[in-house]
């Protein structure tokens, strides 16, 4: 079943108002939640909501916390998100280095002690929308075995990049793990089959069945051993700066919480959106693989869900929906 942007908003608000957040972060949180499935990451919207109201409830999100200013070194600002709501601290993070950006050219926020952003390609927007280039990455729980090894050691460190460009922002948002967390539990739902290995089972044979790979923890690193090693050194990175919690720390805790996400943000008044497009045709110009093959930029594919949903409503799970409805 499909049902309007405003409809899906509107629920998720008022179960948020009834847990107590005030209208700004009930407002803001609702909107991404919508905005999330709106744009096809169904996994981060309507699917994920009801595991987020749990978090709630269990005290791993603290509802009445706002992030704080800690310290700074030159355009660098370090803030604690005092285990607040991931979403609303990210934005208030990106919003901090757009803001430093319009005045110095740069603008650099890193986070420690704060929540699941959701989806990282949310902020990437944002930034984008806001005429900025934006990067950003954060850490989670282990979920991916480093490269040689056997158990769960890195996180899958979500990394997203976002140029802005007026015929439609291009924005990378990838996980380290050949498939997010996300999709597979999207395709675990749906019941089907990766369409390439995804990671291990619990017998440590690769595998295209996501329940598996959900259940042993041991997603496949993008790139084999290179992306076992981004991993890494985002999570390196993310607490040598922030002087937050590595994946070490995190995996210690019974509920993934207490991450640090880092967001930079680089500011001028041209782009040259003509060079741009230059890249965008070239890359396209390579004949399709296959029938039916298709070329996108990155965010492209994004842009034209949201549109179509946006018209005719947004796809969902009717059993979750009537879940939403009785919460």
């Amino acid at each position: 079943m499909k049902v309007p942007f405003t409809d899906l908003k509107k629920e998720f608000k008022r179960v948020l108002l009834s847990l107590s957040f005030t209208e700004e972060k009930a407002e803001l949180c609702a909107t991404i939640f919508a905005g999330n499935s709106r744009d096809g990451v169904y996994s981060h919207g309507l699917n994920r909501f009801s595991a987020f109201v749990n978090t709630v409830k269990e005290g791993a999100v603290d509802i009445h916390a706002e992030p704080g200013f800690v310290e700074s070194y030159g355009m660098i600002e370090i803030w604690d998100g005092n285990s607040g709501a991931g979403m609303y601290n990210a934005t208030k993070a990106m919003n901090r280095a757009i803001e430093l950006a319009k005045t110095n050219g740069i603008g650099c926020l890193a986070m420690r002690n704060t929540n699941h952003w959701m989806r990282g390609g949310t902020y990437g927007w944002q930034a984008a929308d806001a005429g900025c280039i934006g990067i950003c990455f954060t850490n989670t729980m282990a979920n991916m075995p480093p490269w040689g090894g056997k158990e769960p050691r890195l996180g899958n460190n979500p990394l997203i990049i976002a140029v802005p460009r007026t015929e439609g922002h291009i924005v990378l948002d990838m996980a380290m793990s050949q498939f997010s967390y996300g999709k597979l539990q999207q395709s675990s739902l749906k019941k089907e089959e990766l369409p390439v290995y995804g990671g291990y089972d619990e017998e440590g044979n690769l595998t295209n069945d996501p329940s598996a790979i959900i259940k042993s923890r041991r997603a496949l690193p993008i790139g084999y051993w290179k992306g076992s090693g981004l991993a890494f050194i985002l999570d390196v990175l993310l607490t040598a700066i922030s002087g937050g919690k590595s994946t070490a720390a995190i995996n210690s805790t019974v509920k993934e919480s207490g991450v640090s996400q880092f967001f930079l943000c680089l500011y001028k008044s041209d782009y040259n959106q003509m060079l741009i497009d230059e890249i965008i045709r070239y890359t396209k110009s390579s004949a399709p693989a296959g029938p039916g093959g298709h070329i996108s930029y990155p965010g492209e594919n994004t842009l034209a869900t949201r549109r179509m949903n946006e018209l005719n409503g947004i796809p969902v799970d009717k059993r979750i929906w009537e879940e939403l409805l009785k919460m």
